[in-house]
C-alpha cells in the first residue's frame, strides 16, 4: 500500500531520526535543523497535496478531460492531509504548554 500525505512525509524522517539516534550523538544544532527540515517537509507535502487538489478542480472547471472521482479523490486527499497537520500542530502546541505549566 502507498504511503500518501502527511504520514508518508513525517514516517521518512522519524526512521531516519531512528537510525541517528544508534550512531554518535548530533549536536543541538544538528538536531534543531534536522527537526526544522522534517517540519518543512511536512507542510511542502501538505502544501503539494493542496496544489494537486486545485490544478485537478481547475482542469474539470474548464471541461478538460478529467474523471469527476478523480478530483474528489485529490480534493479528499488534501482535505485528510490538513486536518491531519492540524491535527498534529495542535497536538505540538498542548504539549508546550502543558511543559510551560510544569513547576521547576
Amino acid at each position: 500500500m502507498k504511503q500518501v500525505g502527511l504520514y508518508a512525509a513525517l514516517s521518512k524522517p522519524l526512521a531516519a531520526s531512528e537510525r541517528m539516534q544508534s550512531e554518535a550523538k548530533a549536536t543541538p544544532h544538528q538536531v534543531q535543523q534536522q527537526f526544522s527540515q522534517m517540519l518543512k517537509n511536512a507542510i511542502e507535502k501538505v502544501n503539494d497535496m493542496q496544489t494537486a487538489s486545485d490544478q485537478e478542480t481547475e482542469k474539470l472547471i474548464h471541461g478538460q478531460a478529467v474523471n469527476l472521482h478523480e478530483v474528489m479523490i485529490a480534493a479528499e486527499k488534501a482535505a485528510v492531509t490538513l486536518q491531519v497537520a492540524l491535527e498534529i500542530r495542535n497536538k505540538a502546541i498542548e504539549a508546550y504548554q502543558e511543559v510551560m505549566r510544569m513547576p521547576l
